[in-house]
C-alpha cells in the first residue's frame, strides 16, 4: 500500500493516563486521558517521532507514570491535544516544563482557548483554564501551531482537522455546553475535536479524546482524507457514556458494518457502551487502562 501521507512501519501507544488504572498496577490514574504515541519506519533514513497526545487533568499523576513506565518527557518531539477540556489540557504547561526544551510544537484547533461551560448540574468551566494560557504555554517552551485543517504531523501521521461534517445521529455532542460569544450564551458544538491518524500496512491507526465530534464521524473523516477504506484499530474515548441507547446502538452497528480491526476505548465511553462493545466484538474488543501498551505491528498489548 502506498500513499503520498506517507506511512508507518512501527507504532506504540502507551496509556499514561485513563479513568483506570487497573488492578494492582501502582499507577495513578484520574478522570482524563493522556497517550504517548511513538511513530517510526523500519528501513528509512526518516526519524521517528515521539508525540505526545492530550495532557490528563494535571502534570504530576501523567509525570509520576512516565517514570514508572522508564517514559522521558525530554523525548516528546510534540504535543497534539484533541480539544480543549480540562481533563485533557490541564498538565500541559507542566509536562512542557518537564521536557526542557524550547519551541515545542502543540498542535490544536485555534478556538481551543475559549471560554466552555457545562449547564449541568449546574453551571461549571470545563474549558482549558488560566494555568494553561497562551502566554503560560509559551513561557513553558509550546509554540501553539493553531489550525482548523488536516495537518502533516510526519510520514504517516496526520491530524483530521475540524469535522465539520457529521453523521445524522452525531449531529450534537452527547454534552450540553455552552460558550461566550461577545458576553452572550450560544451553544458549543465542540469544533475543535480532532483526532490523530496513522497510516499503516495493517490500515488506519485513529487516535482520539473524547470522540465528541463523534466516533463515526471521525472515522469517515479519516477514510475520506486518506483514500484508506480499512481501519485497523481505534483507541481513545467515545463518549458514550451519557448518550442515549439508540445513539449506543446505531454506533456499534456502524463499527460492525465498518469491520474495525480493534476497538481499545475507556474514559468517557460508558460501562453500558464498553459492556455492549466487548459483547460484539469479542476478542477485538479492549478496555484501555492506564499502564497499557498498544503495539502495531502487534508484539505486545500489556
Amino acid at each position: 500500500m502506498e500513499t503520498e501521507l506517507g506511512l508507518l512501519d512501527l507504532l506504540s501507544v502507551t496509556v499514561l493516563m485513563d479513568d483506570y488504572a487497573g488492578y494492582d498496577s501502582g499507577l495513578l490514574s484520574q478522570h482524563g486521558a493522556s497517550y504517548l504515541v511513538e511513530a517510526g519506519y523500519r528501513h528509512s533514513d526518516k526519524a521517528g517521532r515521539t508525540i505526545l497526545f492530550d495532557t490528563g487533568q494535571s502534570a504530576g499523576p501523567v509525570l509520576n507514570n512516565m517514570q514508572a513506565l522508564g517514559k522521558d518527557p525530554q523525548e516528546i518531539d510534540l504535543f497534539f491535544l484533541s480539544h480543549c477540556h480540562y481533563d485533557h489540557t490541564g498538565g500541559l504547561a507542566g509536562i512542557l516544563k518537564a521536557s526542557n526544551r524550547c519551541r515545542l510544537p502543540v498542535i490544536a484547533h485555534p478556538e481551543i482557548f475559549r471560554p466552555q461551560y457545562t449547564v449541568k448540574p449546574s453551571l461549571r468551566p470545563v474549558g482549558m483554564g488560566p494555568e494553561n494560557s497562551l502566554e503560560v504555554v509559551k513561557a513553558a517552551g509550546g509554540e501553539m501551531i493553531l489550525t482548523r485543517e488536516p495537518l502533516t504531523l510526519m510520514p504517516g501521521v496526520i491530524s483530521t482537522g475540524a469535522i465539520t461534517e457529521r453523521t445524522s445521529f452525531e449531529a450534537s455532542p452527547t454534552l450540553s455546553l455552552i460558550t461566550l460569544v461577545d458576553g452572550r450564551q450560544k451553544n458549543d458544538q465542540m469544533p475543535d475535536d480532532t483526532s490523530l491518524v496513522c497510516i499503516m500496512r495493517e490500515g488506519l491507526v485513529i487516535v482520539t479524546g473524547c470522540s465528541h465530534a463523534g466516533i463515526i464521524s471521525i472515522i469517515e473523516k479519516a477514510i475520506a482524507l486518506t483514500g484508506i477504506n480499512k481501519v485497523a484499530a481505534l483507541i481513545g474515548g467515545f463518549h458514550l457514556i451519557d448518550a442515549e441507547d439508540d445513539r449506543i446502538e446505531k454506533t456499534i452497528e456502524r463499527l460492525e458494518k465498518l469491520e474495525i480491526g480493534l476497538i481499545y476505548t475507556g474514559h468517557c465511553s460508558g460501562l453500558k457502551a464498553e459492556a455492549l462493545l466487548m459483547d460484539r466484538f469479542k476478542d477485538r474488543f479492549y478496555k484501555l487502562r492506564t499502564g497499557m501498551v498498544i503495539e502495531i505491528p502487534s508484539r505486545k498489548e500489556g
